[in-house]
């Protein structure tokens, strides 16, 4: 008898606790570090709870800039050229555009025909 590989899914075993990929982990925790800084700044001025909120949606906002991806609609400008991406990959791509400070290079090769004369006979 012959030895047969069964497929298996393995779709989520990347993930960590099921909905944290890894990325998603790092874009999380990133949220957090800011939102505790806010949460101390306001712990010490006697706003704790919103200090709290602030950490909680700042966390929120990582694990979603980790996790989804821009909706593919043609409603708005930015889905259109953007659509199908991960949300992390576009902010990277805005934050290079304003450091090279919104200029675009375009380099074009230049196409050169050569027109063959027929002779006929």
């Amino acid at each position: 008898m012959g030895t047969y590989n069964l497929p298996r899914n393995v779709k989520g075993e990347g993930r960590i606790l099921y909905i944290f990929s890894t990325k998603a982990l790092i874009y999380t925790a990133i949220g957090i570090a800011v939102g505790l800084i806010f949460y101390l700044i306001l712990n010490l001025i006697g706003l704790g709870i919103v200090g709290i909120i602030i950490l909680g949606i700042l966390a929120l906002l990582g694990f979603s800039i980790g996790t989804f991806k821009v909706p593919d609609t043609n409603s708005f400008e930015i889905t259109k050229k953007t659509g199908g991406e991960n949300i992390d990959d576009v902010i990277k791509r805005a934050i290079k555009f304003k450091m090279k400070k919104n200029k675009i290079y375009v380099y074009q090769k230049e196409v050169i025909e050569i027109e063959e004369e027929t002779k006929d006979e």
